[in-house]
């Protein structure tokens, strides 16, 4: 009788146990939800954020939320995304300046969204929890109604409203294909640069970048690497329609060539006023500067190209030859990764593609000839991500 008592006692303990994990478990996704949302919160306002609260959540179809909800997910929106040091804060100033569009700053929540978002799907239990949610009508679309909702109000609340609300952190590139879903009809651009000077900006600068140690060379660019390649391969799949690749160090020679193919690309007007983004820094009807973005000191600079070059000669003797093993991307992308002491851009630094050979530069207008032609093979025409084949 005492042992069956005993054995019952076991058993409720441990079902008390279970529920009390049970508990802990989504007490804690609880409170990692309520940190998010709090983050917003101190991002926005709560003004901001309470205009359209109930829009995150899906009302039956006719509801006037309902039709808001799916009006803001049809909006033209534009996303910048890259790896940090790509030339990311510079194409967001530059929109910043257009009369149509508001990029401001990073609001550092987005790609937290996005993340959980990531974590939650791929969780063992998510399917079958799903199931039980999709009981009381919460299915995958709701809650996808509600990521976009949420995403929307960040996005637009922490600035001035535009025709065109913009986005630019930089890794919810990594994202893409999820937020092409989310709006149907948002564009992307994806910032690329050369990984050799990408990792010297890092280093040389000491910048604190999310999962890089920057004091160790190969990490930084093994990294670069493969965010390089995951983000190409989300561009690949919100098609070359919606999602266009942007060289850093074109977007600085050329820059009024690239404008025009970049607007023309997001269906805007070309503004002369683009070419000169450093004038319209901190006005109110101009670019907004964050004091914590380590990118702030370097955009409110005119356009130039001393960058390009400074990782020239810089590329640690040990590394060199193995680079192509660690850095494949290099290839993919078009940069010579065999070549570390002159920069395959180098003769261009002082010409513009329109400069004749009287220009000031030291390379032979022979040399220069070939630059360009080769400029025009690699980087001048619009990269079509469609075309690239990983063969690694």
């Amino acid at each position: 009788m005492k042992r069956n008592q005993r054995e019952k006692q076991d058993v409720a303990s441990k079902t008390v146990a279970q529920q009390d994990s049970s508990l802990n478990t989504w007490a804690n996704r609880f409170l990692y939800a309520l940190t998010i949302v709090l983050c917003a919160v101190g991002a926005v306002g709560w003004s901001a954020l309470s205009r359209n609260i109930y829009g995150i959540i899906q009302l039956p179809e006719g509801s006037n939320t309902s039709t808001a909800v799916a009006s803001n997910r049809n909006k033209p929106m534009i996303f910048i995304g890259g790896m940090p040091r790509s030339g990311t804060t510079l194409m967001r100033a530059i929109l910043d300046v257009h009369s149509k569009v508001r990029c401001g700053e990073e609001t550092y929540v987005v790609p937290i969204i996005l993340g959980v978002r990531d974590s939650w799907y791929q969780e063992p239990t998510f399917e079958s929890e799903l199931k039980k949610w999709s009981n009381g009508k919460v299915t995958k679309d709701v809650i996808d109604s509600a990521f976009a909702a949420f995403l929307y109000e960040i996005i637009s609340g922490h600035g001035t409203a535009a025709d065109v609300m913009c986005n630019k952190d930089p890794m919810s590139m990594h994202s893409a294909h999820y937020l092409s879903v989310l709006f149907p009809n948002a564009k992307f651009i994806h910032l690329v640069r050369d990984g050799r000077a990408v990792v010297h900006s890092i280093m040389s600068r000491k910048l604190p970048v999310a999962n890089l140690i920057i004091t160790d060379y190969v990490d930084c660019l093994a990294k670069w690497n493969a965010a390089n390649r995951l983000m190409l391969e989300q561009c690949i799949l919100v098609g070359p329609s919606r999602c266009m690749v942007v060289y850093y160090e074109q977007l600085v020679l050329d820059t009024a060539a690239w404008l025009r193919q970049i607007c023309d690309f997001l269906g805007l007007q070309y503004e002369d006023s683009m070419l000169e983004h450093e004038k319209y820094i901190g006005r109110l009807d101009g670019v907004p500067v964050s004091p914590v973005e380590f990118t702030s000191s370097q955009v409110v600079q005119q356009i130039n190209s001393k960058p390009l070059s400074k990782w020239v000669g810089k590329v640690p003797a040990e590394f060199r030859q193995q680079i192509q093993l660690f850095a494949p991307m290099l290839q993919v992308l078009g940069y010579n990764p065999h070549v570390h002491n002159v920069a395959d851009y180098e003769y261009a630094l002082n010409c513009s593609p329109s400069a004749d050979s009287s220009c000031n530069s030291t390379a032979k207008p022979s040399n220069r000839a070939t630059w360009f032609e080769k400029s025009k093979l690699v980087f001048r025409n619009r990269f079509k991500p469609d075309s690239v084949k990983f063969s690694f």
